[in-house]
């Protein structure tokens, strides 16, 4: 009685090596989740009609009032020349005259500067403004065409 312990051509039980890959699970998987797809699809898409009441006429926005200050340190209101100590009372007037008499955390505020001005004159408007009350202050930096 012989026995063969290694090596040589391992008859029946010997292993062979496989260079092919097995694309049929993953095949399996892709066709699963292709009709689970079309199957929810049609779901997701179903829509409800909702009637909806029409807009109600929301009124035009307010325009801002624009506050501008020149190199010489020189503020205008608008058109109109005024001061720093003054400009509470100013832009009160101004919102007055233009039919915006609510809370002054509703009514805008721009304030553009030439290139030039010193940063100190240009944030004492701002501080001024914004400690008086006025929230929502905007600052132009750009000449709008």
């Amino acid at each position: 009685m012989a026995a063969k312990l290694a090596g040589g051509g391992g008859g029946a039980y010997a292993l062979k090596q496989n260079a092919e890959i097995n694309v049929t699970p993953f095949v399996d998987i892709l066709l699963v989740l292709l009709i689970i797809f079309m199957v929810s699809v049609p779901m997701a898409v179903t829509a409800i009609k909702v009637d909806m009441p029409p807009p109600a006429d929301v009124p035009a926005p307010k325009p801002p009032v624009f506050i501008s200050i020149q190199t010489s340190g020189a503020l205008f209101l608008g058109q109109e020349p005024t001061r720093l100590e003054t400009l509470e009372r100013d832009l009160v007037a101004r919102f007055a005259a233009n039919g915006q008499t609510g809370s002054k955390r509703d009514q805008k505020v721009m304030i553009r500067a030439q290139a030039d001005v010193p940063y100190e004159a240009f944030m004492a408007v701002l501080d001024r403004v914004h400690a008086q009350g006025w929230t929502r202050v905007g600052v132009i930096n750009e000449e709008i065409r």
